[in-house]
């Protein structure tokens, strides 16, 4: 069991994310220090990485866009995400049916 960082939050679920951009592949790459890492092959500029971060995790986890949103570290790293209705088990079931494990 991996340790997670994944709270509930008045509107849903936070999670810390760890973003790797101009990665060769777009991709869920487990955890790194609690925090989900996701690999897009876009680059850190003009918010391009946050962009392809947020339109493969809606596509993958087959969201709305109005229930994801960054709330913190927009330009850095390390990012909090706000997953709007889900409970933090809800998240886990998600991420368990991409094949990452918490």
């Amino acid at each position: 069991m991996v340790d997670i960082n994944l709270v509930a939050h008045p509107e849903g679920s936070l999670l810390d994310l760890k973003a790797q951009p101009g990665s060769r592949k777009t991709e869920l790459r487990g955890f790194q220090n609690g925090a989900l890492k996701v690999c897009v092959t876009e680059v850190a500029e003009k918010g391009k990485a946050n962009k392809a971060i947020m339109a493969f995790l809606r596509k993958t986890w087959r969201l709305k866009g109005s229930q994801l949103e960054i709330i913190s570290g927009e330009t850095a790293s390390h990012k909090k995400l706000l997953i709007r209705d889900l409970s933090p088990e809800n998240v886990l079931q998600l991420l368990r049916m991409c094949g990452v494990e918490g």
